[in-house]
């Protein structure tokens, strides 16, 4: 009788909470694993979409009578890769380096448009790891409860 192996899926930034991983990627984790005697099968990206980017917050300021932001957020290097985009994530903030949804991008079920909400243009969607496809079940509590933070040396 041979005994049925079980697999076990692992998060890479999971696992950067209890050891430090920032001089090594997730394939060169893979094979140090491997090499020690643990099998890896591979390696999946987790989230789903096209037209993401990362952005910078530099402006964020309240939104009268709502819970929402008003933040304009840099996206590339230009004088012009700025854009509004109104957002309701409690962790939205001064400074915070984000994924992006721009006019065009897909996630799961969704093509992001501009479009205002409550009455103030939006130019995209900054997004939680949720929208990005992924389920709660590999997420943190605070990856759950707002938009992804990504590291503060993510490049622009």
């Amino acid at each position: 009788m041979t005994k049925r192996r079980k697999a076990m899926r692992l998060s890479y930034k999971w696992l950067q909470e209890y050891v430090d991983l920032s001089d090594i990627t997730p394939q060169q984790l893979a094979n140090k694993l491997t090499t020690a005697g643990l099998e890896v099968e591979g390696i999946e990206p987790m989230a789903q979409g096209t037209g993401l980017v990362i952005a910078e917050v530099i402006e964020c300021e309240d939104i009268p009578d709502t819970h929402l932001h008003r933040t304009i957020v840099r996206y590339g290097a230009g004088e012009n890769d700025t854009t509004q985009i109104v957002c309701g994530a409690s962790n939205c903030r001064l400074g915070l380096k984000v994924i992006a949804a721009l006019p065009g991008a897909i996630l799961p079920g969704i093509t992001i448009q501009a479009k205002p909400l409550h009455g103030i243009e939006s130019n995209g969607m900054l997004c939680s790891l949720r929208e990005l496809g992924i389920d709660h079940k590999y997420l943190t509590e605070k990856q759950i409860n707002g938009i992804e933070e990504l590291p503060e040396d993510a490049p622009v």
